[in-house]
């Protein structure tokens, strides 16, 4: 299965880049947080895409696709579902909310209340729900992509520590050069691209994908590499809170994707230096006096990426 993995990648990635148009190193980004089993948190300002993508992810793989709007009136039941007692049955049946689908799109997340937020905490971590006490499990592949904008804070809740550790990534998309902007133009002219987008694999065919990804070698020099970079984010002067075990795991699972997405079945250094941000950046938190100057998460791994020795030699699985 993990000859197939690049042929299946490059399909989806070419797809949704008919919708998504410029940004192929973001939309190889969030198919490697999927491959990976993992959840997005998309940070950027209205209007660059953030529900297309969503939306071709969920086409390309012929997934079912839903999209909560979340709002400070929300209740957690909103996103679950409920219990609706029928009188007919004289039993309790569950109406599941928007949550149960393969790809889920939580939109402006930051400005549902706390209680809403945890609500996606079961989901997210153990794909699952449960509602008056019953369990009902989620959909394979199961991910949650969520979006807020770092401009806007009025009105809204910043998440918790703990709900930022439970998204494998962040990612932004950012505006497009004027070019891509001319293109984007163009290609809507008459109707969205989205309306003619085609399913290019399966959802079975896409969980096999994930578990092979597992699958990819990692040398015990490569894993003590991530460890290394992970640590000194835990030492660093200018951060109150490094990275969690959790993040060592990330980062290695999505460098395996990375990897399988380009034709190995081996992990090299630089799949671990090209995803060391956007898994590891928002996780940390900096000291108020590193805010105060304008020091970013980014700039502080980009330290230690450059501190850090890299292994080298031969780091292919042994005949």
């Amino acid at each position: 299965m993990l000859e197939r993995i690049q042929p299946i990648a490059d399909r989806i990635v070419e797809n949704v880049g008919r919708v998504i148009i410029g940004k192929r190193t973001e939309v190889e980004l969030a198919l490697i947080g999927i491959l990976s089993q993992g959840h997005l948190l998309i940070e950027d300002v209205p209007g660059v895409g953030k529900t297309m993508l969503a939306r071709s992810l969920a086409i390309s793989l012929g997934g079912s696709f839903r999209r909560i709007q979340f709002t400070p009136d929300m209740l957690p039941s909103d996103v679950t579902g409920v219990s609706i007692f029928n009188q007919q049955s004289r039993e309790f049946e569950f109406r599941s909310g928007p949550i149960v689908a393969q790809i889920v799109l939580a939109d402006e997340i930051n400005r549902a209340t706390p209680k809403t937020q945890a609500a996606l905490l079961e989901a997210m971590d153990e794909r699952q729900v449960t509602v008056d006490g019953v369990t009902h499990r989620l959909p394979e592949p199961f991910l949650v992509l969520a979006t807020q904008n770092p401009i806007e804070y009025e009105g809204t809740f910043p998440l918790p520590e703990a709900q930022l550790d439970r998204f494998l990534m962040r990612i932004s998309l950012g505006y497009p050069i004027l070019s891509e902007e001319v293109r984007i133009l163009e290609s809507q002219q008459l109707r969205h691209p989205v309306e003619t987008l085609q399913q290019v694999t399966d959802a079975r065919e896409f969980v096999d994908a994930q578990m092979a990804v597992r699958e990819v070698y990692v040398d015990p020099l490569v894993k003590h590499y991530i460890v290394d970079l992970v640590n000194n984010t835990r030492r660093y002067s200018d951060v109150y809170l490094g990275a969690s075990p959790r993040g060592s795991l990330g980062l290695m699972r999505t460098s395996q994707a990375r990897a399988a997405t380009r034709g190995r079945d081996y992990v090299t250094p630089d799949d671990v230096k090209a995803l060391a941000i956007p898994v590891l950046a928002h996780r940390l938190l900096l000291e108020p006096s590193a805010r105060l100057e304008g020091t970013t998460s980014a700039a502080v791994l980009q330290e230690i990426l450059g501190s850090v020795a890299v292994p080298g030699g031969d780091l292919r699985r042994p005949v």
